[in-house]
């Protein structure tokens, strides 16, 4: 016997939690609803614009229906009516198809592109208008072949493989293997389980397609699994809240469902843009809860809990994607941002407007990929976007799910990945917009009693040794990946998943027993594995990132090896490591402590470097540029007053501290919008007072917005020193892409010189040099090197481009000469001016700075 979904079952035996026959085979067709009050936040059609591209001479209409507001075509999204049974393996429910782009011999787009050259040949320059119909002709055809020229593969999740690669890659493993094996063997009997009883995990991952709404041609069906319900009804404007109206039926499992069949003149039973809820009779009383697969919400003005929103737009309102998503990139460079506070003015800003105005800017920068936080609805703003409240429906208030669609398809078309800050280590406790006490126990979704509550995050934990709490999560990645096109997740606080201490409290040495043992949670690494696994498997150019302060072994080794499954670890230790430095005096800065930090990780397991990220920039701390500058910052950062030595000082190590971090750090970068800059203060969310149990009082903010924004026109203005931080930062980003130094396997620390206060490494081909002394410049400083040659200068953070005082000549060569330096067979000598980071090439790489 084994239990599954709470029910003993003879092996062997199919159980579905979703068995025939369906209400929704037998309903009648549901009567007009009169009593709708009209309450729907999407009753009103946007206007719509039809736009005819006349290719020139040819004679050929390119048509497309676009939305005035998303610029994108229309898409039929259409809803199976096929329920999938887990048992019914012969009719593809382990199946999906991934439609790819066809192979054209000979691209129509080329013809018309061809055919202007032609005519202007014949008839002389095209007129500005004339110009613009060839460009949108392609643009549409490009769109349009994109659409329409697809072919159709199945798509499968790879079988466990046997684990025991690990042992290869780090045989230390083998002291701990009853633990790593038991682990891995708890992954493999999950997989065989949701194979026998779901029909496979690319099936299981599906569950948006059973539970919440769904749509058929006859009409829609709502399920919810809500055990600990005694009874349950769907109420909301389509039905005037009447909770006779619409009564659910339960299921052996404790799923609710009810069907709605369509009214008389063939409109969906619940328009829209509607609200709607689940009322339930619960062991804490009659409750009213937003769906838990919501796929929409929003507060309405005046009122604190947010309204689950029945969200299926018209034919016509839904958004095409119109550009291929990019391929994973070698090396990842992340600009990492929340696109509520991404405006210049005091105001939550919009998915449109960070399409139009910061994915541009993210481009020029350099970086190829955008991460974005707080995409997951939360009902409290300031928690920066981690106190989840509806998983599957993205922060109304930056739009809709349409325009974050049109947000990601931008950043598409210019090249860049968009991972999505994902939220699977805890949920919001709130119980009327949450789903905490859902169904009135606690016990539902999470652990309970006190180890389903983080004390310091005052929030849910998930227990990860549920069925339908797996079958939630996953359908929930799934669901992000498939309907958004995101290319990829960081997942927050995953140290607090995988461990019972959640790592509070605990300073981790990297002693094996530290991650091996009875405090670690073998269900919450187990549901890593299956996530990373069923991505990978499903998306195979997909990019998983894991926040990990821990290190703990095996965290970036594929699941089949038997490690968890992370293409990279978030480098924590980093940016802690910045803070402490800052706090001391210079003349107690230790080189090798500095590269030991920044080194410091496992062989062959990837990691994303960073100085700083958003947890700098709160209110309470303080970002890199205000540690190093701080009130100077108000007063002098005009190049038209004059410097001070705290200015001065600040920027060259604020040049200094981003270039080291990204050449030795990792195998990728990140970057907190604003921080390239040097962004002035902190983020502060609109608050106001909060009153504590002990009658304290934290003050408020009065709700202002003037600390929750980036101040993009400091970087932008060619009359602050804030630009050539930028400036410098860009030239950065620049540099990795033409070098790729991030990802190449060598790298060699030739230099940490505790006396000069000078580090140099070879990363790739280039050789870096960096002074940290605060007054002594160094002529003819040798250096060494693996490769002989001449040498130029790749980048010099002491360039009057980037705010320095020009003190190399950058059209300088530097002549190697044979014989071991510094553990290396070349060397040459250099000029290191004090606080400068210089990057060096051989002389046949183009150079960049303020000649590129």
């Amino acid at each position: 016997m084994v239990v599954v979904h709470g029910v003993s079952v003879t092996p062997g035996v199919v159980v579905s939690r979703f068995p025939l026959p369906l209400s929704s085979s037998s309903s009648s067709a549901r009567p007009l609803n009169t009593g709708f009050n009209g309450n729907s936040f999407f009753l009103k059609k946007r206007p719509l614009t039809h736009t005819l591209i006349r290719s020139m001479s040819v004679g050929k209409i390119f048509a497309g229906n676009q939305s005035a507001e998303f610029d994108s075509k229309s898409q039929t999204i259409s809803a199976s009516k096929k329920v999938l049974v887990p048992d019914n393996l012969d009719d593809g429910a382990s199946l999906v198809t991934d439609e790819l782009q066809g192979p054209s011999s000979f691209s129509e787009e080329s013809q018309i592109l061809n055919l202007a050259s032609q005519t202007m040949e014949e008839n002389g320059a095209l007129s500005t208008e004339d110009q613009t119909s060839v460009f949108e002709a392609s643009r549409a055809y490009s769109s349009e072949k994109f659409v329409k020229e697809k072919e159709v593969r199945p798509r499968t999740v790879p079988p466990p493989g046997d684990g025991q690669g690990i042992y290869e890659i780090d045989p230390m493993l083998r002291s701990y293997r009853d633990h790593l094996d038991y682990r891995y063997g708890q992954y493999r009997r999950l997989r065989e389980e949701i194979d026998k009883y779901e029909g496979g995990l690319e099936a299981f991952s599906r569950g948006y397609e059973k539970l919440g709404f769904s749509r058929s041609d006859a009409g829609i069906t709502y399920r919810e699994w809500a055990p600990g319900a005694k009874s349950a009804s769907l109420i909301g404007d389509f039905n005037n809240w009447n909770p006779n109206a619409d009564i659910m039926t339960r299921n052996e499992f404790g799923v609710w469902e009810i069907f709605l069949p369509n009214n008389t003149d063939g409109s969906p039973a619940i328009p829209h843009g509607s609200r709607v809820k689940i009322r339930m009779d619960t062991p804490s009383g009659i409750k009213d809860s937003i769906p838990a697969w919501i796929k929409f919400s929003v507060q309405a003005p005046g009122e604190i809990p947010f309204n689950g929103i029945y969200y299926d737009p018209p034919q016509e309102e839904k958004y095409v994607f119109k550009h291929p998503q990019p391929k994973r990139p070698k090396s990842l460079r992340i600009y990492e941002a929340h696109v509520g506070m991404s405006s210049t003015e005091p105001m939550i800003n919009t998915y449109a407007n960070f399409r139009d105005d910061v994915l541009p800017r993210i481009k020029r920068l350099g970086y190829n990929a955008v991460q974005i936080m707080a995409i997951q609805e939360h009902s409290y703003y300031a928690s920066f976007g981690y106190h989840v409240t509806n998983f599957f429906a993205p922060s109304s208030r930056c739009g809709t799910p349409e325009e974050l669609k049109s947000l990601i398809d931008r950043a598409h078309e210019f090249g860049l990945l968009v991972l999505m800050d994902i939220v699977h280590s805890h949920a919001s406790k709130n119980t009327l917009d949450g789903l905490n006490m859902f169904d009135g126990t606690d016990a539902h979704y999470f652990h309970s009693g006190p180890r389903g509550y983080h004390w310091m995050w005052d929030s849910r934990l998930f227990n990860y040794g549920s069925w339908e709490v797996l079958r939630y999560l996953l359908s929930n990645a799934r669901w992000w990946l498939e309907e958004y096109k995101f290319d990829g997740f960081r997942f927050d606080g995953v140290t607090s998943m995988m461990y019972t201490h959640h790592g509070l409290s605990v300073g981790f040495t990297g002693n094996y027993t530290e991650y091996f043992g009875l405090e670690t949670d073998v269900d919450a690494v187990t549901y890593l594995m299956l996530v990373n696994d069923m991505i990978h498997g499903l998306y195979p150019e997909a990019v998983t990132v894991g926040e990990d302060v821990s290190g703990m072994p095996t965290f970036c080794i594929p699941v089949q090896d038997g490690g968890v499954g992370f293409d990279y670890r978030l480098h924590m230790a980093i940016a802690d490591k910045w803070i402490e430095i800052l706090k001391k005096r210079d003349e107690d800065w230790k080189m090798g402590d500095i590269t030991y930090t920044l080194t410091n990780r496992r062989w062959s397991e990837k990691c994303i470097a960073y100085a700083e990220s958003h947890d700098q920039a709160l209110v309470g701390d303080k970002t890199i540029a205000f540690w190093l500058m701080d009130k100077d910052m108000y007063d002098f950062m005009a190049l038209d007053r004059p410097s001070t030595p705290l200015i001065d000082r600040g920027i060259a190590l604020h040049k200094m501290i981003r270039l080291i971090t990204m050449g030795l750090g990792g195998e990728g970068y990140l970057n907190f919008m604003g921080n390239e800059f040097g962004h002035p203060e902190w983020i502060d969310f609109p608050r106001g007072e909060q009153r504590l149990s002990d009658g304290s009082v934290i003050p408020g903010n009065n709700f202002s917005y003037d600390k929750c924004r980036r101040r993009f026109d400091l970087g932008d203005a060619d009359y602050l020193r804030y630009h050539g931080l930028q400036e410098f930062d860009q030239a950065m980003q620049h540099l990795e892409e033409q070098y790729g130094f991030m990802t190449s396997e060598h790298q060699f620390i030739s230099r940490k010189d505790e006396g000069d206060r000078v580090i140099v490494f070879e990363r790739g081909d280039l050789v870096f040099v960096f002074n940290f002394h605060w007054t002594s410049s160094y002529f003819d400083y040798r250096i060494g090197c693996s490769k002989p040659g001449k040498y130029k200068i790749a980048l010099d953070s002491d360039d009057p481009l980037f705010g320095g005082f020009s003190r190399l000549d950058r059209k300088a060569e530097y002549f190697t000469f044979d014989g071991s330096y510094d553990g290396r067979p070349c060397s040459f000598m250099v000029y290191a001016p004090c606080r400068t980071a210089v990057v060096y090439a051989l002389a046949n790489h183009e150079n960049l700075g303020s000649e590129s």
